[in-house]
């Protein structure tokens, strides 16, 4: 008997997420014999399902939310002896995963796509004994969106992480930073730095443009200034895909990386503050099987 867990994080997606369950369950009742449904009440019950679900070696898990919801619930299946095929409907804010995976941004399209949806290997990347699905962001954006608040993400959407950007774009000033790895060392003064698993980072999805899913590699940008007139050079590399030719921006791949600094410093990860700086980051390559499209 083939069986489902779908999880859903009802406050998603402008609290429609129990409406949209219903319509998930039924096309999942379609293609798997058992459909078994659990609600997020609380920070860390995603990753809780689940991780039952790998128990139990349910054959797939499916997460209804924003980045964090599904940050939580690939957390839950990570290095698990059994991980189930897994996939995600977007109901959030920028959606980076299923933007990376041409996964339709409308839920209800996001939903039929499941009804015949083939499976591709995903990179997850860990750090600490932690996980991330997408990316890694020190200064600049992890002070932004530390500030963000659940109700300013369900009122306002993205505009919430425009208004705390400004914010901290009018106030930043660079971190020093030292970035080891076996292909590149440096150290320095950096208002932002971001480890990308994919190409869409913070809804752009030519950030990364030769990141893919699973190419078994982190995607390292060091940007060297951030002031007015950098950002308006830098806008047109990062809309047409050429972030890592500007001068601005140190940018290599590795396997692994350590990220340290001799101030406090938070470390977001998709979308979220998750610990703080030293951060060991490493890939684990073709970690688990993803629902897509069919191309």
């Amino acid at each position: 008997m083939s069986t489902v867990m779908l999880i859903v994080n009802p406050s998603s997606g402008k609290e429609l997420g129990k409406i949209h369950a219903k319509e998930a369950e039924a096309v999942l009742n379609g293609r798997f014999d058992r459909v078994d449904v659990r609600y997020t009440e609380k920070e860390y019950d995603a990753t809780a399902f689940a991780r039952e679900a790998s128990e139990k070696k349910y054959d797939a898990v499916i997460a209804m939310g924003g980045d964090g919801t599904v940050n939580e619930a690939i957390a839950g299946l990570a290095e698990q002896p059994h991980r189930p095929t897994f996939g995600l409907i977007p109901l959030g804010t920028v959606n980076d995963l299923s933007r990376a995976l041409n996964i339709p941004s409308d839920p209800e399209q996001a939903i039929a796509m499941l009804a015949d949806a083939v499976t591709h290997p995903l990179d997850i990347g860990k750090y600490g004994d932690r996980y991330f699905m997408n990316v890694i962001a020190v200064g600049l954006i992890a002070e932004a969106v530390e500030e963000v608040s659940v109700e300013q993400k369900t009122k306002l959407g993205s505009v919430a992480y425009l208004i705390e950007g400004l914010k901290a774009f009018k106030n930043h000033s660079p971190y020093p930073l030292s970035v080891e790895a076996k292909e590149k060392s440096w150290s320095g003064e950096s208002p932002l730095l971001i480890v990308s698993l994919t190409n869409s980072v913070g809804g752009f999805e030519t950030f990364a443009s030769e990141a893919e899913v699973h190419d078994g590699l982190l995607h390292v940008f060091i940007i060297h200034q951030l002031g007015f007139f950098d950002a308006l050079q830098l806008l047109p590399k990062l809309l047409t895909g050429n972030m890592h030719d500007s001068d601005q921006v140190e940018y290599f791949t590795t396997k692994k990386v350590e990220i340290n600094s001799p101030e406090r410093l938070p470390v977001n990860a998709d979308g979220d503050t998750g610990g703080e700086l030293p951060a060991t980051i490493e890939v684990l390559p073709h970690h688990l099987d993803v629902f897509v499209p069919v191309s």
